[in-house]
């Protein structure tokens, strides 16, 4: 991605629609290369391929452009990023926004909430829950839980990708989310009722981040019509 060639378009076989996910330095959310390497490297390769005449182009943003606001956020609502990957994630939807008035292409971009599943980085909640399960832990460490999230498992929302890149629509921001705030500690119970799991959590072990608010979820108005005129 940061040398990219010249003719990536065409080693690529000259796609229809590219979803665009890619995005290094992830789970820090704070480190500044965020927007001094991964902005200006995944610019320059999405510009050039749209260059070389790919039309139809869905990259991924994050509910962090939101920054610290509470309550339900919808695509409306003003991009404020309180951390350097909301800010660069912004920086490139803008950015991109402003390459269509050059050259003209159809721009999705679909604003991810919380994930869960198969292949999440190991550090992430429902994987550490799993190994504390599988050592036989008697106890489960992690924050107070009172804090509201959206949350989807990422089967869900890779069919939700697909639908919005095979509309071929220029949607422009669409939250990609449940649109139904749940708290963590609820979320870890359902986990562990689900699996039949025999952990106890120790909750307020950990303070809470002090890079999003307490209290945010996702507006799905917009994905709902969207996905129910694809279907």
């Amino acid at each position: 991605m940061h040398n990219a060639p010249r003719n990536a378009y065409e080693l690529m076989g000259r796609p229809d629609v590219l979803i665009h996910l890619a995005w290094s330095g992830l789970p820090n959310y704070k480190s500044l290369r965020h927007f001094e390497q991964e902005l200006p490297a995944q610019y320059r390769f999405l510009k050039g391929l749209i260059e070389s005449g790919l039309q139809n182009l869905v990259v991924v943003g994050t509910c962090f452009e939101y920054g610290m606001q509470s309550g339900p956020l919808s695509e409306d609502v003003m991009p404020r990023p309180s951390n350097p990957y909301g800010f660069a994630k912004d920086a490139l939807r803008r950015q991109l926004e402003y390459l269509k008035a050059s050259h003209p292409f159809q721009l999705t971009w679909p604003r991810l909430f919380y994930l869960y599943g198969e292949g999440q980085a190991e550090s992430s909640l429902l994987p550490q829950l799993r190994l504390a399960v599988k050592r036989g832990d008697q106890v489960f460490n992690m924050s107070g839980g009172e804090q509201l999230r959206d949350y989807l498992p990422v089967t869900e929302v890779a069919k939700h990708l697909v639908s919005l890149a095979l509309a071929n629509q220029d949607v422009g921001i669409v939250n990609v989310c449940a649109g139904t705030p749940v708290s963590v500690r609820k979320l870890v119970e359902g986990w562990i009722a689900e699996n039949n799991w025999s952990i106890t959590l120790n909750l307020g072990h950990y303070p809470y981040p002090d890079y999003e608010p307490m209290a945010f979820w996702g507006d799905a108005g917009k994905l709902s019509t969207l996905i129910g005129k694809a279907i």
